[in-house]
């Protein structure tokens, strides 16, 4: 099983030492033994939850340069789900402070059941709406780098994650393609927000036929104090 991961996980550049195999692996284990009892993951296929899930959270060096993820950053996740790309991110680049933000308790319970059972540092689970989080002092314009693999259209993603992101961090979205048309219905709402898209990569995940998109959104000044709007707004009526 270590060849595998390893041979998947050095076709993006990485190399893992055998504590971040070990930790992949527990992971593993702990993502399929919980999905058992609660909807964490339609994949769990081994290969398949190595090459969709971590390679794909991994993916970030292709947006990010990989010797600022290995600085002392503050990186939150939006709508992390069973911890993608957040809890990947962190086993490769352990420096980073890492908060993981989902609005569900029960994912919640699992992802510091693996946070404990990977031996992870510096990383927290928190329950709640990026929209009332993003108002809290401890949280509002705190992290240098933003990112979120959820499934939203980009101007209700800005709304949600650029209230988190310092002046000069940037917010980075995990996209499939055909992006054009809402890159091109969301830049008036990034720029309300703050933010200004930096810059687009597209690839394709190693051997699939998988195609995927990181839109960077650079934060370019503080956010207006009256975004977000109040939980439920910004996905029913998306700023434009």
């Amino acid at each position: 099983m270590k060849d595998i991961l390893k041979e998947e996980i050095n076709k993006i550049g990485i190399q893992l030492d055998d504590e971040q195999m070990n930790q992949f692996l527990k992971y593993y284990d702990l993502l399929t033994e919980w999905n058992r009892f609660m909807n964490l993951t339609a994949i769990t296929d081994y290969k398949e939850v190595i090459q969709k899930h971590f390679v794909d959270s991994l993916s970030i060096i292709k947006a990010i340069d990989i010797e600022y993820l290995q600085e002392d950053k503050h990186l939150i996740d939006i709508g992390t789900g069973a911890g993608f790309p957040g809890i990947p991110i962190k086993i490769v680049f352990p420096k980073l402070k890492i908060t993981l933000l989902d609005s569900l308790n029960k994912r919640i319970k699992f992802l510091n059941e693996v946070i404990g059972g990977l031996k992870l540092k510096d990383i927290e689970a928190i329950h709640g709406r990026a929209e009332d989080y993003a108002r809290h002092e401890k949280y509002r314009e705190q992290y240098d780098v933003c990112v979120s693999r959820a499934v939203a259209n980009l101007s209700t993603l800005s709304e949600y994650s650029l209230p988190f992101v310092k002046t000069g961090g940037y917010f980075t979205s995990y996209k499939a393609e055909n992006i054009e048309e809402e890159i091109k219905n969301s830049k008036n709402a990034v720029t309300l927000l703050g933010g200004n898209i930096d810059k687009i990569v597209r690839f394709n995940l190693p051997d699939t036929d998988i195609k995927r998109a990181f839109i960077i959104i650079r934060k370019e000044k503080p956010t207006n104090k009256k975004y977000p709007r109040k939980s439920g707004i910004p996905s029913k009526e998306p700023l434009k």
